[in-house]
This record gives structure tokens, sequence and C-alpha cells, in this order.
């Protein structure tokens, strides 16, 4: 137990930079002139096409849970990402990111007050040391403007994101990951599909060259990055990781997101990180290093089966 605990973190940190990775990729992007819902609709359609196959050997699997894989794509898998994008089209990213990264939080705060389990104290404490340094980290005091529809789309994506990790086969046979993340894929393009409108896309701009920091390549290679690595490899590696680690340390390690993003910016994109960003950094560290120490309470078994099948959040 304790060895397959230690592959747990190295996993749940391979997903947390591949997911970290999204935002800088999709910035050449955005540059050439995609919006970013066209940006969030190449990046899940792509999967979905990459997981085909994988659907294609589940096919059973809409018909014996078809609302499980309706809400995995509406939500986790599409919902996330409309939402946030959205918010940050009328509030500051860093406030939208904040306020994203609530879902964890809010994931806790539901399984203890809603169902009346038990949620490990080191866990809630790592929560708020996590949310404490992603304030400086995001530096949520510049810039910020109260817009009441931005906050509220951005609550939306918290929500969102905490039905990430409260999803699971709460009856009925189980679902395999893999499979839920194929047929959510599908799902959040059909979705997305509606929402993006891609016979608006200007498919010509993929050809044009982008660049990021010292890396100048055509943009389709940045699409490949986005829909192979930080969603495909990112979710298989996160479905891993949560196997073997408790759903409360899976969402609190999540923070890490944010680590990734903030030193790939800075050395993509030149981005400086101040002592404070610095300082924020360390307490995300420190919230998810306390998140590890948890030990499971009575009601871990019953809680491992019922969320055995909490995949990683779409950013």
């Amino acid at each position: 137990m304790r060895s397959t605990r230690g592959l747990g973190l190295p996993l749940a940190l391979a997903s947390a930079f591949a997911f970290g990775g999204s935002g800088p990729a999709a910035k050449p992007l955005l540059a050439v002139g995609l919006s970013p819902l066209h940006v969030t609709w190449l990046r899940i359609a792509g999967a979905a096409l990459v997981l085909l196959p994988v659907a294609v050997r589940h096919l059973d699997v809409p018909r014996r849970r078809p609302l499980l894989i309706l809400a995995y794509g509406v939500f986790p898998m599409a919902g996330v990402q409309a939402c946030y994008f959205a918010a940050v089209s009328r509030i500051p990213v860093g406030v939208a990111l904040l306020i994203e990264y609530l879902g964890p939080v809010l994931m806790l705060g539901w399984v203890r007050f809603a169902r009346r389990w038990h949620v490990a104290r080191s866990a809630g404490v790592g929560a708020a040391l996590c949310v404490a340094g992603l304030t400086a980290v995001v530096e949520i005091w510049q810039g910020l403007r109260f817009d009441g529809v931005g906050i509220a789309l951005a609550l939306g994506a918290a929500v969102c994101q905490a039905c990430y990790f409260l999803l699971a086969d709460t009856g009925g046979e189980p679902v395999h990951p893999t499979a839920m993340i194929a047929w959510g894929a599908l799902v959040g393009a059909a979705v997305m599909t509606v929402l993006a409108r891609p016979w608006s896309l200007p498919w010509h701009v993929l050809a044009a060259p982008a660049g990021l920091g010292p890396l100048h390549w055509p943009a389709y290679a940045f699409v490949l990055w986005i829909v192979l690595v930080t969603t495909v490899l990112a979710y298989l590696t996160g479905v891993l990781a949560v196997r073997l680690l408790s759903p409360q340390v899976a969402g609190v390690v999540s923070y890490l997101e944010s680590i990734v993003a903030t030193v790939l910016a800075w050395l993509l994109l030149g981005e400086s990180l101040t002592g404070l960003q610095l300082a924020g950094g360390v307490l995300v560290l420190v919230g998810a290093f306390v998140a590890q120490m948890s030990t499971p309470g009575p009601k871990a078994a019953e809680e491992k089966n019922v969320l055995a099948g909490i995949e990683r959040s779409v950013q």
C-alpha cells in the first residue's frame, strides 16, 4: 500500500505538469486569431478523436450508465472550460483562476456537510493553505473588478470542477476510468460544438507560424501538444494517480497546476515572478504536502468505493 501511494504522487505531479502546460500553449493559438472557445473545441474534439478506439471498445458504457457519461461530459469536460473562458472575458484572469480553484474546497465541503462523511483534518488544512498560497500566486488584488456575471461564471467553473471529483459510480456496474474519459470527451465535444460553432473557425490560421518564447512552430503543432499532452496524457496519468491517492488528497494536489502554469509562463513567456508569488507557490506546495499526510477515517472504504471514478480537472 505504501509503495503504491508513493507512485501516486509522481503520477499526480506528471498530471499537474501536463495540465499546467495548457495555458501557455494556448497563447500562440489565441495570438494567431483563434477564439478561446475554438481552442477549447479543438482540445476536447481532438482528445475525443484520439480516444475514440477506447470508446469503441466500451460501447456498452452509454447504455449502462447514460446519466453518468452525460454529466461527466457536460460538467468536468465542457463546463469547466466554457465557464472559465466566459469568466475571463469579464473579470481578471487571476480572479477567475482563484475562484475556479475553489472547486476542491467545494468538493470537501460537499463530502463533509452534505454527505456527512469523514474528511481528514490534514486534507482540510492543506486545502486552506493552498487557497491562501494561490491568492498570492495569481495576485488577486491586481486589477480586481467586481462584475457579478463574471464572478458567477467563475463560480460555475468551480462547481463543475467539484463535480469532476465527485462524479463516480454511485450505483450499478462500475465504469472503467479510461472509458469514462473517452465517452466524456465525446459528449464534451458535442456540447462544445454547439457553443464554439467550429464551422466558423478560421482553419487556415492553423498553418500560420506561431511562437512561444524560443519555440516557433506552425499553429497546428501547439494544437497537437494541447490535445496529446495537456488533455489525453494529463487525464490518463490523473486517473492512475487518483486511483492510488485518496480523493481528498487528489483534489488538493490539483493546486500544483497553478504553480506549473506560472513557472512555464516565466520560462517561455518571460513573465516575471515576484517574491510574494514565489512565497505563495511555496505555501501551495506545503499545503499539498500536508494533504499527503492525511490518513483514512472510519468511512474511508465507503468513500473509496463511491469516489473511485474520479479523474483530474480540464483547464
